[in-house]
């Protein structure tokens, strides 16, 4: 079996940690060593060999073969951190009789070592050794740390740094104790004799922070070296999740930091409980954003997320006798162990004022006199890849009030406006998406994008202009992607700069802008793509709204020439709109802008082509792609799932999959064995054991383990339909109710769940909640229906509680109304986990369709082309007889609450039906049936599952970021060395 580099997983992550013999010498070892060599220089002919520019390189050979094993030979000038860097990239293997030389001819050192196996064994395969050697190449070229000349305080302070900061933080259990117990003692400033679990997990937490922050210095000192294009994603939205699972996974620490809280008397598993949601975002966009970074750090792309740091973050839900409220979510009340705060990396951002004419270099141009400035603050978090030491960073900033008002206020005097002037200012980042139904509302949002892209773009800005003089690289340096339109004024913003600031001139400029923009939609219906008045934009950004203006007039004109005089069409496609208010639009201005538009499914992409964005496709179809959204098998299997996750690299013989997802397609060819299926059910049944739990803990009502977990968590909206799922609820319990004794003995136990918030103004979705809640009241309580059908809302729906109620899932619905659902990514996660779908054919699911089979998921409902023509038809087609019977129960009373639901009742009858209940019930109907004539049959059932989990591998997000990389960004990765 030939040696592999790097070495399995196994052997250097999850299980257990392999240290080498040369591992143990410290840094004080190779001073030691290094003088020996100084004082007794040898003469052994080595070659110096230099690079075209003429610097010495470092050179790495196999030399020969030994009895017990392969010398191997490093030479290179003065560099520090040898051992280190050969003791990580050898992990795995054994090192021994290590000697250094200093040839003082050719002023560079001589390190040789034998290398072997574990076992102490030669290795004999040729292969092999050639990767050792390039392995090694790489690491000692790249890796190494330079000593710095003319560093501040000369030669006696940098090698006394480089004596005290030479290696990195060791990762055995005895490591990490230390460290938990000096932050326990000395950042968390409790006695490290008494302290409870919270206490534990932000010592914990900033025990793992300092090795992200090892490696995040590292990627971004090998990143400033090589200088390659950047990504730069910018995301109102990153619905993060917990961070210690998912770092101490990516960090190959988990079982290590496991031993080593056990042996102080903790566990785990509990102190990751006391972790709170990072909730700044809403649903499935944000999640994506956070899968998508990374992946971005996994497949070593050099990569940057911008967003902001919200005080508040998606509200808590709280049910109160079925109905939501809500509740602020203080999850920055204790702090955030895992983010850097950067007081000192802050930039102005400015509001309102007016615009004036200057002259600057015999040049007129426009000078901005703003308003109102604030300070906007960066909060850094590491994000690090899986299986590297690539650590990107996701920044995002928190809104101060500027120095400037401040000191004013208080030299005159006036206290209270100094107070108010610093809560007009940080309200711009307190809240994530405030409620724009008023003008207020609108301003602030407006306000709160535009801090959120002039912070970040002069922040991407200065970075670029460290390294280069002018802006004639931007383009090949710079790639920046709009995650849907929130970021869109970055555009204007850059056009800003480059003209009122760098005075390049509007054809350059222009030129730059074209080139660095990327543009991504979710929205799938023309009505809700986002405008915002052109009154509002003058006030808040005035010379911003010239600019858009002069983009639009340039447009215009440009268009005449290609189309005519078709002013219907000019007026669709026109950036402002005109009528009683005037609008900018901004999705135009992103498609006019950006020289890529993407969509986020095949389908999606048939929508912006045929209804969304038909005008500018017909103009311009070369713009336009589809990258199919994808999750992290990283969160959504290995952090999630870890009894699935050990299954499957058991049968596939290696931990490979978990960065290579491609290799779960060799599943398909174990999913009739007998044996992997009773592993897969034993799996599944300990995670519907602790979703049982967590139900009965939250709810109070004990579910059946034997039952089939049928499961739809998102968002509630109408388009989504969990009234489907209700009403179809309803229907399963008013057939068991007319059921005679021996025919229930046939039925299939059934635990429907719902999860998922209602935005707080959406009083139809606040009804849905509450009609679950009414019907759960009555079939839960119902003794003749017992454990054959039980109704579960899970409360408060986060990313923690996804990774709890996924992997004990057996159904998943997915059944939002065809062409409406731009891609979904939660079928994604259930798909992966092996939870069968019963779908709409909507979103991605059509992809989905393609992998795993019709046969393996349960698909009903009419087809996106067919919708159009049933909405037309809703008035005069008859709703199936079992549809109108459930909706008759809830109208007349039969789960209380007769007025309140009334209105609910009238959005799907008397020609109401938008979203097609009453037409797509009896396909609905039909596939549940389909779905319990499955469930019975346990060996077929298994073996859907586990094609489900083998299939899963298109929908990673790895694989949608390399698309990007290739198609969109046109960036390359740049892996830090180990």
């Amino acid at each position: 079996m030939s040696l592999l580099l790097p070495p399995p997983l196994s052997t250097i992550t999850r299980y257990q940690p392999i240290t080498t013999k040369f591992s143990s010498f410290s840094f004080s070892s190779f001073i030691s060593l290094r003088k020996n060599a100084l004082k007794n220089p040898t003469n052994n002919g080595c070659k110096s060999l230099t690079r075209a520019s003429g610097t010495a390189i470092s050179s790495v050979t196999v030399e020969k073969d030994v009895a017990d094993g392969t010398v191997v030979v490093i030479r290179a000038q003065d560099k520090t951190g040898f051992l280190d860097v050969i003791a990580r990239v050898l992990k795995g293997f054994k090192i021994e009789k290590p000697t250094i030389q200093f040839d003082e001819k050719e002023d560079c050192f001589v390190i040789k070592f034998v290398v072997t196996d574990l076992g102490g064994s030669k290795i004999e395969d040729k292969e092999s050794l050639i990767k050792i050697e390039n392995a090694l190449k790489e690491a000692v070229n790249d890796g190494v740390v330079l000593r710095k000349p003319g560093f501040v305080g000369g030669k006696k302070k940098t090698d006394r740094m480089f004596e005290l900061m030479d290696g990195f933080l060791k990762n055995d259990p005895v490591s990490l104790q230390k460290d938990i117990l000096h932050h326990v003692e000395y950042t968390v400033a409790r006695s490290r004799f008494s302290f409870d679990d919270f206490e534990a997990y932000q010592a914990l937490s900033h025990s793992v922070r300092d090795r992200l922050i090892e490696r995040w210095h590292d990627t971004q000192q090998h990143f400033k070296k090589k200088d390659p294009k950047r990504l730069y994603f910018l995301s109102l939205e990153f619905l993060m999740g917990r961070s210690l699972s998912n770092s101490v996974i990516n960090l190959g620490i988990r079982d290590q930091c496991a031993e080593a809280l056990s042996q102080l008397g903790f566990e785990y598993e509990v102190l990751a409980e006391q972790e709170g949601d990072a909730a700044l975002g809403n649903g499935g966009l944000a999640r994506l954003s956070a899968c998508q970074m990374d992946s971005l750090a996994t497949l070593d792309y050099p990569a940057w997320g911008y967003g902001l740091r919200y005080q508040y973050g998606l509200f808590r839900q709280i049910i109160l006798d079925g109905f939501q409220h809500e509740q602020p979510d203080y999850w920055l009340n204790f702090g955030n162990p895992w983010e850097i705060e950067r007081v000192h990396v802050s930039y102005p951002v400015k509001f309102y004022g007016t615009v004036k004419e200057d002259v600057v270099n015999g040049k007129k141009c426009k000078v901005w006199i703003p308003g109102e400035t604030v300070e906007a603050v960066a909060y850094d978090n590491p994000i690090p890849g899986y299986g590297t030491r690539n650590t990107i960073n996701l920044r995002l900033w928190a809104a101060k009030p500027s120095d400037g008002y401040d000191i004013e206020s208080y030299n005159t005097g006036d206290y209270i406006n100094a107070i108010v002037n610093r809560q007009k200012a940080e309200i711009i980042s307190n809240v994530l998406y405030p409620d724009d139904r008023s003008y207020q509302g609108k301003e602030l949002r407006l306000k709160q994008q535009y801090f959120f892209v002039s912070a970040s773009l002069q922040d991407i800005i200065r970075r670029f202009k460290d390294v280069h003089g002018n802006f004639d690289d931007f383009p090949d340096k710079v790639a920046l992607q709009l995650n849907d339109t929130h970021p869109s004024i970055s555009i204007a913003e850059l056009m800003r700069v480059l003209l009122d600031e760098e005075h390049l001139g509007w054809k350059k400029s222009w030129n730059i802008v074209k080139k660095v923009f990327s543009f991504t939609t979710h929205t799938v219906q023309p009505e809700a793509l986002e405008k915002v008045p052109v009154d509002l934009f003058q006030n808040v950004l005035p010379r911003h709204l010239q600019i858009i203006y002069d983009i639009n007039f340039a447009f215009m004109e440009e268009l005449k020439k290609k189309i005519g005089q078709d002013y219907a069409r000019l007026s669709r496609m026109s950036i402002v709109e005109e009528g009683a208010v005037k609008n900018i639009r901004v999705a135009n201005l992103s498609i006019v802008c950006s020289h890529t538009v993407n969509g986020v499914s095949r389908a999606h992409y048939e929508l912006l082509k045929t209804r969304v964005f038909t005008d500018f496709y017909e103009l311009w179809p070369e713009k336009f792609q589809y990258k199919t959204n994808g999750v992290t098998q990283r969160r959504w299997i290995v952090v999630s799932n870890p009894s699935l996750c050990a299954l499957i690299s058991k049968w596939l013989g290696t931990e490979s999959w978990i960065r290579d997802i491609d290799l779960l397609a060799r599943l398909r060819e174990y999913a009739s064995n007998s044996d992997l299926q009773k592993e897969w059910m034993m799996v599944k049944k300990i995670n519907k054991m602790r979703l049982a739990e967590y139900i009965e803990t939250m709810s109070g009502v004990k579910v059946s383990l034997d039952a089939m977990f049928d499961v739809q968590i998102k968002r509630i909206h109408e388009y989504k339909r969990q009234l489907l799922n209700i009403l179809g609820v309803i229907h399963r319990y008013d057939c068991i109710k007319n059921m005679e004794k021996n025919e229930r003995e046939k039925v299939v136990p059934r635990v429907c769940i719902i999860g998922g918030k209602a935005p707080p103004g959406y009083e139809i979705a606040k009804k849905i909640i509450k009609l679950c809640h009414a019907v759960a009241e009555t079939i839960n309580n119902d003794n003749d229906v017992g454990d054959l059908l039980k109704l579960v809302f899970i409360p408060d729906y986060n990313v923690s509680v996804a990774e709890l109620v996924i992997p004990g899932s057996d159904l998943s619905q997915h059944i939002s109304t065809a062409g409406h659902e731009a891609s979904g990514t939660g079928s994604m996660k259930f798909l992966m986990n092996g939870c069968l779908l019963l779908a709409t054919a909507d979103g991605s699911t059509n992809e989905i369709i393609e992998e795993i089979g019709a046969e393996n998921m349960f698909i009903f409902g009419a087809k996106i082309n067919e919708v159009p023509a049933l909405r037309e038809k809703d008035s005069t087609i008859k709703a199936p007889v079992q549809f109108v019977r459930v909706v008759r129960m809830v109208r007349d009373g039969y789960f209380g609450f007769k007025d309140y639901f009334k209105s609910l009742c009238d959005t799907v009858e008397n020609g109401k039906d938008f979203y097609l209940l009453g037409s797509d019930f009896a396909s609905y109907l039909e596939a549940q049936a389909a779905a319990d004539r499955a469930y019975v049959d346990k060996k077929k059932w298994n073996e859907m599952s586990i094609l489900c989990t083998a299939s899963s591998a298109r929908f990673s997000s790895d694989r949608t970021i390399e698309d990007y990389a290739e198609k969109t960004w046109g960036i390359q990765p740049c892996k830090c060395p180990f």
